[in-house]
C-alpha cells in the first residue's frame, strides 16, 4: 500500500492557463502601440507590480519603471485583462503578487526605394521589406527570409 504524499507548498500560487508562452501570446495579440509612443518613436520596456486575488482576478496594478507617452497605460490595460487560476488554498483568501515586464518594440519595416513612375507624373511606387526582430545575420539572407512588398499608390 502507498503512503499518501503531502503537497510541499502550504499555499499554493495561481498561474496562468497555458503558462508564460501563453500569456506572451496574449499579451502580444492584444497589444496596441501607443498613437504618441508611435509617432515620437519610442520603444523600451514596461516593468509593472500586480496583485492577483483569491478568485485569480488582477486587482492592483502598479509601474514600477515605465516609459511614458501612453505605453504606462497600455501596460496596466493589458495586465488587467489578464486572469489567473488559483488552486483550493485550505480556505483560505489569500493575495498574491506578481511582476511582469511588457516591451513595446516598433515594427521593423525598412524602405527599399521610392521610385517615380515617368509615364504617369502623379503615380509613386514603395518598396518595403520586412524583417525578422534580433536576427544576426546578413541583410542578404533577412531579405529572403522575409516578406516582401510592392506598394504602387497612383492619384
Amino acid at each position: 500500500m502507498k503512503k499518501e504524499r503531502k503537497d510541499h507548498q502550504f499555499i499554493k500560487k495561481p498561474y496562468y492557463e497555458g503558462g508564460m508562452t501563453a500569456m506572451k501570446a496574449f499579451i502580444k495579440k492584444n497589444l496596441s502601440y501607443p498613437q504618441t509612443a508611435f509617432k515620437e518613436k519610442i520603444e523600451g520596456t514596461v516593468s509593472i507590480r500586480y496583485t492577483i486575488n483569491y478568485k485569480g482576478k488582477v486587482i492592483d496594478v502598479k509601474i514600477v519603471g515605465g516609459i511614458g507617452h501612453g505605453c504606462d497605460e497600455e501596460a496596466i490595460r493589458l495586465v488587467k485583462l489578464l486572469e489567473f487560476h488559483v488552486p483550493k488554498n485550505r480556505n483560505l483568501k489569500a493575495v498574491f503578487h506578481k511582476s511582469l515586464q511588457i516591451h513595446f518594440r516598433l515594427p521593423k519595416i525598412l524602405a527599399k526605394k521610392e521610385v517615380v513612375n515617368p509615364s504617369s507624373p502623379m503615380s509613386i511606387q514603395y518598396n518595403y521589406i520586412t524583417t525578422k526582430a534580433k536576427t544576426e545575420k546578413p541583410i542578404a539572407k533577412k531579405i529572403q527570409k522575409g516578406g516582401s512588398y510592392d506598394i504602387t499608390i497612383r492619384f
